[in-house]
């Protein structure tokens, strides 16, 4: 069985065709054939060995991936599951060793996998399930009520890009960043307010809102600078596991998507959203197994606007 995987840590050309012993599913388990992978920063992340310390206990070969979609192709004897063999699916993988997203066949809890939309294809669905239940999490963290204020920093990206369109279907008022060549597309998906991204991200949110928005969700990773922006007793969503600095009564959230694994429910809920019309997947390139790399160093390389996604 093919995975695209890392013996060794370092840049993106040491992603490798390995094989891999075919694997079946268990009770309580299903099957995917998968048919597209995205690529996402966690996956760099865990190729480039920033996060080794992490993997001392378990030896390579290691498979990046957090994002896959596919078909059903086994079912676990004996798991009760509204599943069948040959349904179009999509699921968040929480990787471990070999146990990533980017192989072509992978054995998942049935509670963590989801019917994809039945608009899209595997490819599409790919880019939903981790970036989805991201802006999930973040949005429960903050706990806005419609009508208040949210600001999203690394809008056009897909984290952000879902936070703002789930936040309009909450009622919220969205005020977010943007380069120039980004200011159409963040409208686009929804945002009422675009301002131009940087460093005084905090001062731009202060000029449309003098007293700081109610929450902020910091898909731009800019950390202390943006937290000016948050009005007092406010709330912020870090993306990196950032724990804030305690300053006028904001509540700092570490968003942390592992912990939305087996979540079938809510990743039935982001399919439904985007079959009616309220999310938007978006694709950049899609990348053969043996071009990873290539697909790695595009992400890496900036700029990116969807996700690349790693087809088998």
């Amino acid at each position: 069985m093919r995975a695209v995987g890392v013996q060794e840590f370092g840049d993106p050309g040491v992603l490798e065709i390995i094989d891999l012993p075919e694997s079946h599913a268990a009770l309580g388990e299903v099957r995917l054939r998968v048919h597209g992978a995205a690529v996402n920063p966690t996956d760099t992340v865990l190729r480039d060995g920033s996060r080794a310390q992490l993997l001392q206990k378990t030896p390579p070969p290691y498979v990046p991936g957090m994002d896959v979609a596919g078909v059903i192709d086994q079912i676990g004897a004996g798991t009760e599951t509204d599943f069948a063999i040959g349904d179009s699916v999509m699921a968040m993988v929480v990787p471990t060793g070999s146990h990533g997203a980017y192989r072509e066949s992978i054995v998942l809890a049935a509670d963590s996998v989801a019917h994809a939309p039945a608009s899209s294809t595997h490819v599409e669905a790919s880019t939903l399930p981790m970036n989805g239940l991201t802006a999930r999490q973040s949005l429960d963290q903050l706990g806005l009520r419609p009508g208040q204020t949210l600001a999203v920093t690394g809008a056009a990206g897909c984290y952000g890009g879902y936070v703002i369109q789930l936040a309009k279907t909450e009622g919220l008022k969205v005020i977010a960043d943007a380069s120039k060549a980004d200011e159409q597309l963040v409208h686009d998906l929804g945002a009422d307010i675009v301002v131009p991204r940087g460093d005084d991200i905090a001062d731009q949110i202060r000029k449309v809102f003098p007293d700081g928005v109610d929450g902020l969700a910091d898909g731009a990773v800019q950390n202390e600078l943006a937290v000016p922006g948050v009005a007092d007793r406010g709330a912020f969503a870090s993306v990196r596991g950032w724990t804030g600095t305690g300053e006028r009564g904001i509540a700092f959230y570490q968003t942390s998507v592992r912990e939305y694994d087996h979540r079938k429910d809510l990743l039935d809920a982001l399919c439904h959203q985007v079959e009616e019309g309220f999310l938007t997947l978006r694709v950049a390139a899609t990348y053969a197994s043996d071009q990873a790399a290539e697909a790695h160093r595009r992400l890496e390389a900036g700029g990116t606007r969807g996700r690349c996604v790693i087809t088998f």
